[in-house]
């Protein structure tokens, strides 16, 4: 809606990842190489872990489009599997020949077989786990066996979790020491500080074809990052209300009443003394509305004018 207004070819703030919008400031382009490194070196298991919306699946994507050159990827976004259904959800992912009522022991042979095959011909195959913190413990430990499969010099089978803090805590429980000690890399994906914060948000509009003025400053992009915890998935929400509200005023700069307004609109908070006409449900949209009707009005007076001459 306010793409024209503000000169854009696409949408900058959307959530679902989109590796064309990867930013590397705030030590993401820095984790990107050093994941890409660990998973090159084909050494034990990598863990990354950040708090829900920060960045984790573009981290993933990333990995996935750099390294698909010399790496097979198998997804799982779904954990909570059982330890047989994780062996069977890998060998499907590989296209093996693998029946539901097939054996643990034949599907690891059979996964075994296609690795090596696989190693034969200088090809990886890495396991990428997403929300890795809501695998069960038994399935985690079936991971660790997973990682037995090597030949004398290299493992055939890399993996990486993903996951929220959570992750950390279920690790450190006693009957699963064994799968932390091969976790030979770990990552850990902070929040954007908020300088990194107004660079992210130039860096997204400037890659849709925003070619004017800033439109945010650094003043607003301390609200932003103050509302949204540094979080890039609540960063993006905020920032494409923001803009939002500020269109609806038919203004190219974005104030921080209009990022308060960004943020109470998403429910990322709910200061005491807000003023009750803001804590409306839909407030955005009540202002685009407006805008709307005081664009359309004239028209529609002219053209009842022009029937009645």
């Amino acid at each position: 809606m306010y793409l024209e207004h503000f000169g854009l070819e696409r949408p900058p703030f959307k959530i679902t990842p989109d590796t064309s919008m990867f930013y590397e400031g705030s030590k993401r382009g820095a984790a990107l190489e050093a994941l890409i490194y660990a998973i090159k070196s084909g050494e034990g298991i990598i863990k990354v872990v950040g708090e829900v919306g920060s960045g984790k699946t573009m981290l993933c994507r990333m990995l996935e489009l750099r390294l698909s050159s010399i790496v097979d990827v198998v997804y799982i976004a779904n954990p909570s599997l059982s330890p047989d259904n994780i062996l069977h959800v890998i060998a499907h992912e590989l296209h093996l020949d693998v029946q539901s009522n097939d054996s643990k022991l034949d599907v690891m042979q059979k996964l075994q077989d296609y690795l090596l095959h696989k190693h034969a011909n200088n090809r990886q195959v890495v396991v990428f786990v997403e929300e890795a913190q809501s695998m069960p413990v038994e399935t985690l430990e079936e991971i660790r066996l997973l990682s037995n499969l090597e030949t004398d010099q290299h493992k055939l089978l890399q993996m990486v979790l993903f996951g929220q803090p959570e992750l950390d805590d279920k690790l450190a429980q006693s009957q699963i020491r064994q799968l932390k000690e091969r976790i030979t890399h770990s990552f850990y994906l902070d929040p954007f500080p908020p300088e990194d914060t107004l660079d992210y948000l130039n860096f997204r509009l400037r890659a849709v074809g925003y070619r004017g003025p800033s439109i945010f400053n650094q003043r607003t992009a301390n609200a932003v990052e103050r509302y949204s915890s540094g979080l890039s998935r609540r960063i993006n929400i905020i920032a494409d209300k923001a803009l939002m509200a500020s269109f609806s005023e038919g203004s190219h700069e974005v104030s921080a009443s209009h990022v308060a307004t960004a943020a109470i609109d998403s429910e990322f908070t709910r200061p005491a003394n807000f003023k009750p006409i803001l804590m409306a449900a839909g407030v955005i949209v009540a202002l685009l509305l407006a805008a709307w009707l005081g664009s359309m009005i004239p028209g529609w007076i002219n053209q009842g004018v022009d029937q009645a001459a």
